[in-house]
């Protein structure tokens, strides 16, 4: 099992059963003293919709990529450059909820690193794309409007550029994959804060210096817009 593996199962399988099992004791333990009241009670996932817009940092060690380079014959004994260091990310997520614990998302991505190597110039990475996403989402009453939890596996193309400081792009197209966990915390009906932690992997090329791993560490925070289907038939009805 690779390492990338060995970190989706420790941090998505006891997400997910956590997500499964919660808080349904405990709602039926709370009754009548749940924190939202009948008239005050969160809009439900079912038929809603949202928008997150997140920040943050994709981080992969690419030990292999490194390893590769410095083991070639005519670069044996060279001081080795320092590692990976990461690079920002923005993604843009427009999701919609199916039922009230399944959401299917769309999310559109951006990601950017630099990298260095001994007697070459400095490496550029760019990949971006679309993830396509089916999470299993449960809401905790916490706070006013909830805190809703979601996981579940990711999949979709994605176009990665990697090229030297004044050399030509090569330029790879290929499906990336993993799996995402997260939160969103909602602050009013309509507003939230997310995070979200996201695994994946592709790999991409670098003319004249070898594959490297595209994917990786994803940790992102940011705001959620939430359209819920109260508000949407509301808005038809006026019209």
């Amino acid at each position: 099992m690779t390492p990338a593996f060995e970190t989706f199962a420790r941090v998505l399988i006891p997400f997910a059963v956590t997500l499964a099992i919660s808080t349904d004791a405990a709602a039926q333990e709370r009754g009548d003293a749940a924190p939202f009241s009948q008239e005050e009670r969160a809009l439900p996932l079912d038929g809603s919709s949202r928008f997150s817009l997140q920040t943050g940092w994709r981080y992969t060690p690419n030990s292999d990529f490194y390893d590769a380079y410095y083991s070639q014959k005519e670069n044996r004994g060279l001081p080795r450059a320092r590692g990976a260091l990461g690079g920002p990310l923005l993604t843009a997520t427009f999701a919609y909820s199916a039922l009230e614990w399944l959401e299917l998302g769309v999310d559109l991505f951006f990601t950017y690193e630099r990298m260095r190597l001994t007697r070459q110039p400095g490496l550029n990475a760019l990949t971006f794309g679309a993830l396509v996403g089916l999470r299993l989402q449960k809401r905790l009453e916490i706070g006013r409007e909830g805190l809703i939890l979601f996981a579940g596996p990711v999949i979709g193309p994605t176009f990665a550029a990697g090229y030297l400081d004044g050399g030509e792009a090569l330029e790879n197209f290929a499906q990336a994959f993993g799996a995402s966990v997260g939160m969103n915390l909602r602050l009013t009906p309509e507003w939230g804060f997310c995070v979200e932690y996201r695994l994946t992997h592709m790999r991409a090329e670098i003319e004249d210096v070898g594959a490297y791993q595209a994917g990786g560490h994803w940790v992102a925070v940011g705001l959620t817009y939430v359209f819920s289907s109260d508000s949407i038939q509301s808005r038809n009805r006026r019209f």
